[in-house]
């Protein structure tokens, strides 16, 4: 199932403007610069909620690098059915890094009120499956890590006030 899911999702990546976004999105998002990038923005223009950003970009890199931490101990190796669109950082497949702080970003992004982030993640995500490089599954096990990363640091993320 896994397979052909990814089948069906990569078969977008025939259409070149689909393609191009989707290695574009890839590309941003390649040890989560987008996300971080887009907390120590959050953080230079509200100031008032300055430390809360930063917290939120914190667990947000957090979520990354769990991520990698999983990688490194389930080593699956990325798809081969598919020919990939976009070079990768490393040989492994599960978790997706990009699914995990993307999905980390969505969540603590949004409880700042980046309401632009969350369909950026999702797009960050099935970009990921267009370019061919994972399995749905390991979007999807990304998305649990990020979004329970961020979940669980939503107290810390609102801690004080600013």
């Amino acid at each position: 199932m896994d397979r052909r899911l990814l089948s069906v999702f990569h078969a977008y990546g025939g259409d070149p403007r689909v393609a191009a976004v989707a290695r574009a999105l890839s590309w941003s998002g390649e040890h989560g610069a987008l996300w971080l990038a887009a907390g120590l923005t959050g953080a230079a223009a509200d100031r008032g909620r300055r430390a809360a950003w930063l917290r939120a970009t914190a667990l947000t890199a957090g979520a990354h690098l769990a991520s990698m931490g999983v990688k490194r101990i389930v080593r699956r190796p990325r798809p081969t059915h598919v020919a990939p669109r976009a070079r990768t950082a490393g040989r492994h497949s599960f978790p997706s890094s990009h699914a995990a702080s993307a999905t980390a970003a969505a969540v603590a992004y949004g409880m700042l009120g980046a309401y632009a982030v969350p369909p950026l993640a999702a797009a960050m995500c099935f970009s990921r499956l267009v370019v061919g490089v994972h399995y749905p599954t390991d979007i999807a096990a990304g998305a649990a890590l990020g979004a329970a990363t961020a979940g669980l640091g939503a107290r810390w993320i609102g801690a004080g006030h600013g």
